[in-house]
């Protein structure tokens, strides 16, 4: 606890002045374009991850980045994602799973959730995945499993009435990212494949800049002068 009052601490004398008139906008109100859903891992910050600051992301942490289909008890998963589409208008929707997942662990490990009552029960929300997994060699079932999570997910998504009516409004999009924190790599699922792709080869496909291409086109430019 002490090395999280001596950063508070630091914060409030070192770095809040640098952006102090950021955190004066936000004092105002917040308008972030994005809905980032992921777990409550800690070595996941997504922030970091995506380079945003303050008021530029709505974050929905939970273990296993789940949102809970519709039509079951009233709970915060729900009510978040209703207040981010409705009230703040966001625009896209994330749902960002990870590598070395504890939830997805537990869920293909039932046998270690034995103290772990809740968590055994939040599961529940994730177990229609289990059965395509059934012919998945042991060494890739892992990542397999958290690929199929964060598609389930996005799944139950579209079933909130929230975002089904933005969806057909076409004033929402959603979005599945898988998060590899050792290695720092993302995959974003392409529905016209069926598949998830690294970040870099879809930032091509879409024709966004990224370091790598833009290093290139230096190249190319400096020798064509």
């Amino acid at each position: 606890m002490t090395r999280l009052i001596r950063g508070a601490l630091d914060f409030q004398r070192r770095i809040f002045h640098t952006k102090e008139s950021l955190f004066g906008r936000l004092a105002k109100g917040q308008r972030p374009p994005e809905l980032f859903i992921t777990c409550s891992d800690s070595r996941i910050n997504p922030n970091l991850l995506t380079q945003t600051d303050p008021g530029e992301l709505f974050i929905l942490r939970n273990a296993g980045n789940i949102v809970p289909p519709h039509g079951g008890p009233t709970g915060g998963e729900e009510a978040t994602i209703e207040y981010a589409v409705i009230a703040l208008k966001v625009r896209d929707i994330i749902v960002c799973g990870h590598s070395h997942c504890g939830a997805v662990q537990g869920l293909l490990n039932p046998q270690t959730l034995g103290k772990l009552p809740r968590v055994n029960e939040w599961l529940n929300h994730a177990r229609a995945i289990l059965p395509g997994l059934a012919d998945c060699p042991d060494g890739e079932k892992l990542e397999r499993a958290i690929e199929a999570n964060v598609l389930l997910q996005l799944e139950h998504l579209r079933g909130l009435p929230s975002v089904a009516e933005a969806l057909a409004a076409r004033k929402l999009r959603l979005h599945g990212w898988v998060y590899r924190f050792e290695t720092g790599d993302v995959s974003i699922y392409d529905p016209k494949t069926g598949r998830f792709a690294a970040l870099s080869q879809q930032a091509r496909v879409r024709g966004l800049a990224t370091e790598e291409s833009e290093a290139a086109g230096d190249k190319a430019r400096d020798s064509s002068i």
